[in-house]
């Protein structure tokens, strides 16, 4: 398995787990999050996108690779994800950078990194 997908598993356990604990704490998440993905002006794929971009700006390696994986199954394009990251890197400098590449790693877990492929080499030579 790779690091992305037991990123995303000890998400769920974890999720899991704090509800047992602390349930008045998650439905009150829960609905939190349940109002922000309600349709809107703002489509969910874009919310996506912010979320990944705020995600690298807070340096969350975990919210990044969960928010990665939405993104992409909202239809976002690895250079979508990458554009946010952008404005993340531009607000946030040198530790966004850093953090960025834990974006690059949740897209080549979730298949959806092809830069090296567009240039004749391995996804691996990054």
């Amino acid at each position: 398995m790779n690091e992305s997908l037991q990123v995303i598993r000890l998400l769920q356990e974890g999720r899991q787990a704090i509800q047992e604990a602390l349930p008045g704490l998650m439905e009150g998440s829960s609905r939190i999050t349940q109002s922000v993905n309600v349709p809107g002006l703002i489509p969910h794929k874009v919310k996506e996108l912010i979320a990944v971009g705020i995600a690298v700006g807070i340096r969350c390696q975990p919210c990044i690779v969960h928010h990665v994986k939405e993104a992409l199954d909202r239809g976002a394009t690895a250079d979508e994800i990458m554009e946010a990251c952008s404005i993340a890197i531009a607000m946030g400098g040198g530790p966004s950078i850093a953090y960025t590449s834990y974006v690059v790693q949740a897209l080549k877990d979730f298949k959806a990194w092809k830069k090296e492929e567009d240039k004749g080499g391995s996804q691996d030579a990054v």
